[in-house]
Parts: C-alpha cells; structure tokens; sequence
C-alpha cells in the first residue's frame, strides 16, 4: 500500500489572510490575540484541505519565515535582541523585520550606534518602540522564497524552546490529522547560517544535536511516530567536513524514538547519493520532477528496510502533472518497493499558488492546464488510489488528464514562428556595446552633469492606498482609462517633486502604474498569462503574484515610454527609464516546462531591447533594466553555473547593449550573495549596478578586495524591508566601508531596493538622511 503524503502547505492562506493579519497587528490595529486566533483559523483549514493524505506536514506554519522559527526553536537569538521587554513574538519580530508592533509609538532610529544593531548588550532594557537592525535576508537555495539567516558565533549555544512546535502538534492532533512534525535539518541550518566572528560553523554541530535529540523524545511522547527532517544541503556539492557532519549528525540521532523521514528537494543528489541512501535513517524523499534519473541507481544503494518517497509532483511550478506517464514510471517501482513506496510532490507546496478554483477571470482553455497546491494535493491522492486499485479505478480522471496535456502540447497559443525565428537570428554582436566602459564613462559624465557619490533610487516609491484604489476601480470598470491615466500622472508628479525636494541627483517616476515588476511587463507581452489570487509568499507579509509564461514571447507594443517621457517633461534633473531584466522576468514567472529556460529567455531579452531602444529614442538618459533575480536562478551545484550564467549575461547584454555610448545604463540585484559570481555581474557591462549591502554591513563588498570591479556600483545603505530609519552618520560609516573597497569616484548612493512597501513617512527622513549623508561624503573628498 502506497503511503501518499506532503511536504509543506502555503501558510498564507487561499485570500492572504496571514498577510493581512500580520499587517494589522504590525501597525498595532489588532492584538497578539487576534493574530494568533487567525493563524489557528488558517492551520486547521489547511489541515483540513490536506484530509485524505496519510500523513500530513505540522510545522510548516510560520508568522515570517520556517528557518527563522528553527532559530527560535533553538533558542538562538541575536543577542542585540535578548534585553528587550515583550514574549517571544515580539523578540520574533524583531529579528525578522526590526521591530514588533508598533502600538502608536513614535518611529524610532536605527543603526546610529550601540544598542541599535551592531551586537551590543544595551545599557538597560529598551523599550517596544525601538528598532533593531533585522536579520539578514536571503534566497532559500533557488527560489523566490526569502529566510532570516541565522547568526552564529563560536560561543553560539542553544537550548531548546519546542512550545511553538508542540503547541502546534496538539492543535493537530486535537483534530484528527495525521501529523508529521517539519524540521529544518541541523547539517542545512548550520550551512545556511552565517558565523558573525568568521569562526568554524561546524564546530557548532555538537552543540546542536543534543537540542534535536531532546525535540524528538518530547514529539516520540506526544505519540509521534514519523518525523520530517528537512536536509536541502545533500542536493550541493558537499566536501569532507559538510559529508562527515552529515554522518556525525544522523548517528547521534538514529536512537530517537520517531522514524525520520529524510527529506532533500531543489536538485540532484548525484555524489550524494551513497551518502544519504546509507545514513541512519527510516526514509529519504527525493524530489524527482528534477533527479529522476537518479532513481533506479539510488535503488541499489538503498537497505532493503528504508522507505524511499519519490517527489512525483512538481511543488514549484503550476502545470497539470502528467498522470498516466507518471504512473507508467511509478507503477513498476511500487511493484518493487511495495509498502515502502512513498509519493508526494517534489518539495513543499510553499511555492505554488493555493487555490485555481479561486480564478474566475483565468479562460478556460488555460486554466485547464494548470493545477495548485489544493489541485496537486488532488493529483497525489488520485496517483495514490491508481496505484492501490489500478487505473481502472481512476480511468475517467486520467482520461480528462490525457486530454488537458495533450491540447497545451499542441496549441498554437503557445508557438510562434515568428518569436523563433527572431531567437535563430541572434548572434554575438546584438550583445556588445559600441565602446568599452572608460569610454563610455566620460560621455555619460558629461552629458548627466552629476556630482561626487550621485543620490537615486531604485525605482518604485510607496504604492499608497489612493494608487492601489485606482487602480482596482479601473480593473472593476468604475472609471475610465482617461481618469486612471490622470491619478497616475498625479502620484508620479508627486514623487518627482519629493525627490526634488529632497535633492535627489537621478530621479524616478516611481513606478505608480506598476502593480509588480515582473506583472506588469508580463501584462503587455504575449505569452504571459495572469491570475487573480495566484499569490505566493516572498517573506514575511510580502506576497507576490507570479504571471504564468505559457507561450512565445513577443511585445506588440511600447510598455513604459509614455511613463517615463511625462515624468522627464516635469523635471530638468535626469529621470531613470525603469525596466525588468529577461533573466528575472524569466525567474519570477511560472515559466514553461516544455522549452528550455534558455530559450525562453532569449525571447525575453528581444522583447526588452526593444522597450531599451524605445526609451533612448524618447530621450531618456539613463536606463535601469533591474536583474534582481540573477543569482535566484543560479543552479545549486557549481558544476552547473558556468552555462547558466553564459546565457543569463548574454540575454542582459541583449537587452541593454543595442544603445549609444552616452545613455547610462543601469541594473539592480537584490538580497543575495554575488561574491562568487563577480566576474560574471562585471561581463553584464553595466555602466552602475546596485546591489544589498546595508543589512549584511557592507559584506558583499568583500569582494573587491580580489576582483577588481571595472564599472560604477551602488552598495545599498538604506535597508528598505523593515521600518527602522537609517542615521545619516550609519550611511556615512557605510559608504566610508565601501570606498575601501571601490574608488570613490565610481560610488552611488542608494537604497538597497525600491521603496513600494514602506510608506511615505518613513521613506521621506530616510532619503532625507541618505542625501545629507552623500554631500558629507562630498565635502570630505
């Protein structure tokens, strides 16, 4: 008997409920009771969708983020956080976004000395109003997904704290689930975390495993049998002390008294393999939508009393599964395995949208090509009851499968010649600048006019409720292109006379008409597809809606000239042409799986160098084509890194390099490490890139101390994802840490992303402070 089961379910909720909840209690219109009554209302629905599984994941419900709960668990705090009053949710909060609920205080400060965010033991115990610097943020191996890096030192302990976890476990069990409690492994926690004092993560590793050994006795009492231990690492290039570590760990675990499910996703085990089919272990799941073909050879390393749970069902992308050639594949390896085959999708359904019942406005010919997390869950359990009573018994389900594969393979909303045809004909010379950077560089300076350390932005400025009204009144048909095209012109003028005011060099329009930037590209080119509530988390409260490439891209038309070419009209300062890169509109989609992604890149790099050329065309300067998504699609093993990259690079420099030496062309990457991959962001040609630097404290500028950067960079000094208000002499001692690193003639001066997410309140003395920072900068020069 086949055992179906699941990873991780979305914990934001079918409508964002979480979102919303989380929001409210953030700007102290709800209470910690409120929020936590929503969040039990969301894990026993979700629970309840997931009725008819064997098992069923607990603890894969989070108010921010799973890693930053394992620190919590663990008992491994910052220690700028451990004087403050306030329960653990508030301390929670902290780490995750600098501060927990506001309850009416005043904005508080941050970063301008001790106490706010350098690691220092505060004087005495701080109030709820102050900030503290957040938590490192970063991508989850590679998707969109963002965790709180955990801080280690070598003076790291920790004590567990399973009340979260438990409390959890006994709501579950209270109502009948089936419950396997999800762990965060503790060889993956180690790896993804960072040592503040640069001291040996690994020698942590004795220190920890007490910690997991102590949880597994306290879930064995509660009548657990199976446990979830998440270990995403065995999927990378593992060397010596990470394998042994991996062995060290489950040895000292194997006499818990649960059965661990080992569970690695994302990738290949390759050289792994061994390793992971012969650690103490009751069960390992592999994702195979992307290591089938390590299947049938992991079979003959894997002891005959393990049970193997195959990921049959892609958890990070939205297509129908093919059912019947999966169950063709599956069904010979249940004959083999018997009871000790498990299926399951491929990784947590975190990733995917919830619910495509939801989409009403989705044609039907499309939708009949998709499926979500509440349709994959239907998916798993008909694979699980073919393979218990034969096909037989699912025979009309799988024919409606049939069909809907076949029509999407075939459909000619999906190929253009035309769009292949335009791929065929590129060559090298599309991607090449008509000179070198150092001749550009003075032809640009003397066409901008700008000063020591210029001031911008990153594109987007608070998307307030009067923009987002507009904006759903003219989707309802309430008012008319002509009223929309005027609320947006007004909110784009106010932000120009903001950044004038504030004495920006290089100004946006704000991007007011954007509702995302990824969708709002995708809207205009064909090949994409949108959905109404097909909502993903990103972090915390941030939630994304990525648009679904189907099809051949091509743009019919211009996207965001008229924009921009207002914008300028209302100011003689330069304004910045904003655009999203192919490689992250490649990377933020629901992207085909029937092409390769390179391919489809392709494609989206023509339809960008258009819009680039557009925009010169119209007289704009100075043009961002954001790529902040570069490093996301990076594969997990190096081995693999040098072809994507060759094609990533390329589609950039064909989206960018069509333009004359004077127009500036800029690009931005966001929250994720590019230290390894300098060479490659130097071969994009950017005349300015703008990276995250200001909550890893000028880190990733570690390396120019060895790659000698050619081009201009703008090392972001105002951390926009949490409310706390960077000190004009923070950015100063940030901006002093950079130029050891760069030539200051080649420094920027920014925030780290684009501002949509904060209000105007906090934006206005942050910028205030960023400016008044960079003409202190100027006058020490």
């Amino acid at each position: 008997m086949t055992t179906i089961h699941n990873l991780g379910f979305p914990r934001i909720g079918a409508r964002r409920e979480l979102k919303f909840a989380l929001e409210s209690y953030w700007k102290g219109e709800s209470t910690r009771d409120e929020l936590q009554a929503e969040g039990a209302r969301l894990r026993q629905r979700h629970w309840q969708e997931q009725a008819g599984l064997d098992l069923v994941p607990v603890g894969d419900f989070s108010f921010y983020d799973q890693v930053l709960d394992t620190s919590f668990l663990l008992g491994n705090l910052p220690q700028r956080v451990r004087g403050f009053q306030g329960d653990a949710l508030d301390n929670y909060f902290r780490v995750a976004r600098g501060r927990s609920a506001q309850g009416g205080q005043a904005q508080a400060s941050c970063c301008g000395g001790a106490g706010h965010g350098h690691g220092h033991d505060h004087a005495q115990a701080p109030s709820q109003a102050e900030g503290v610097k957040a938590g490192e943020m970063t991508k989850w191996f590679d998707t969109n997904y963002h965790y709180i890096v955990p801080e280690f030192t070598a003076d790291t302990r920790f004590a567990l704290d399973a009340s979260r976890l438990l409390a959890q476990l006994d709501e579950a069990l209270a109502q009948g689930v089936k419950a396997k409690p999800v762990l965060l492994g503790p060889v993956t926690y180690l790896a993804i975390g960072k040592a503040k004092d640069h001291s040996d993560r690994l020698a942590l590793l004795a220190h920890l495993l007490p910690a997991y050994a102590q949880l597994l006795e306290l879930l064995a009492a509660r009548g657990v049998q199976w446990v979830q231990i998440d270990e995403p690492l065995l999927v990378t290039e593992l060397d010596a002390p990470w394998q042994h570590a991996f062995n060290e760990a489950y040895h000292q675990l194997k006499t818990a008294p649960v059965k661990i499910l080992l569970a690695t996703y994302f990738g290949q085990l390759q050289e792994n393999a061994w390793l992971a089919a012969n650690l103490p272990v009751a069960g390992l799941h592999i994702d195979a939508i992307n290591d089938r073909e390590g299947v049938l050879p992991l079979l003959n390393l894997l002891p005959a009393h393990k049970v193997l749970s195959l990921g049959v069902i892609s958890g990070r992308n939205i297509w129908k599964t093919d059912l019947t050639a999966v169950l063709d594949w599956v069904e010979p390896l249940a004959q083999r395995l018997g009871q000790r085959l498990w299926i399951a999708p491929s990784c947590s359904l975190l990733h995917v949208p919830v619910d495509l019942a939801q989409e009403q406005r989705l044609d039907a010919e499309l939708q009949s090509w998709l499926a979500f997390a509440l349709q994959k869950l239907d998916e798993l359990r008909l694979l699980g009851r073919a393979l218990r009573e034969g096909r037989e018994a699912v025979q009309a389900e799988l024919a409606a499968n049939a069909a809907a594969i076949t029509a999407r393979r075939i459909s000619l909303r999906v190929h253009n010649p035309a769009v292949k045809a335009a791929v065929a004909r590129i060559d090298a010379a599309l991607g090449q600048r008509a000179s070198p950077y150092g001749e550009r560089a003075p032809r640009q300076a003397a066409w901008l006019r700008l000063p020591p350390f210029p001031t911008t932005t990153i594109g987007s400025f608070p998307q307030t409720a009067g923009i987002r009204q507009a904006r759903s009144e003219f989707k309802a048909g309430r008012i008319d292109a002509g009223a929309y095209q005027r609320a947006m012109r007004a909110e784009i003028e106010r932000s120009v006379r903001e950044q004038e005011q504030l004495g920006l060099d290089v100004l946006v329009h704000g991007e007011a008409e954007r509702n995302d930037m990824v969708e709002y590209f995708g809207e205009q080119l064909d090949g994409y597809a949108f959905t109404e509530f097909g909502w993903v988390q990103s972090y915390g409260s941030r939630c994304v809606k990525p648009p679904i490439l189907f099809g051949d891209i091509s743009r019919p038309r211009a996207m965001t000239v008229e924009w921009i070419r207002y914008a300028q009209s209302l100011t003689d300062r330069p304004i910045k042409g904003m655009l999203t890169g192919p490689v992250t509109l490649l990377n933020w989609s629901f992207v085909r799986d029937d092409q390769p992604r390179a391919v489809s890149c392709r494609q989206l790099a023509l339809a960008i160098r258009q819009e680039t050329l557009d925009l010169e065309a119209a007289g704009v300067g100075v043009i961002q084509i954001d790529e902040a998504a570069l490093r996301e699609g990076l594969p997990l093993r190096r081995a693999q890194w040098k072809a994507y990259l060759e094609w990533a690079v390329e589609c950039f420099r064909i989206c960018a390099n069509g333009v004359q030496d004077r127009t500036q062309i800029h690009t931005h990457m966001c929250y994720s490490e590019f230290n390894d991959i300098m060479a490659s962001i130097a071969g994009m040609d950017a005349d300015v890139i703008t990276i995250e630097t200001s909550r890893s404290d000028m880190e990733l500028l570690d390396a120019f101390e060895h790659f000698q950067y050619p081009n201009e960079i703008g090392p972001g000094v105002y951390d926009i994802h949490s409310p706390n208000i960077p000190s004009e002499a923070h950015i100063v001692q940030l901006m002093r840490k950079a130029a050891e690193r760069v030539p200051a003639q080649r420094l920027w001066v920014n925030p780290d992303c684009g501002l949509k997410t904060r209000q105007w309140q906090e934006v206005l003395p942050a910028l205030r402070n960023m400016v008044a920072a960079a003409k202190t900068l100027r006058a020490q020069a």
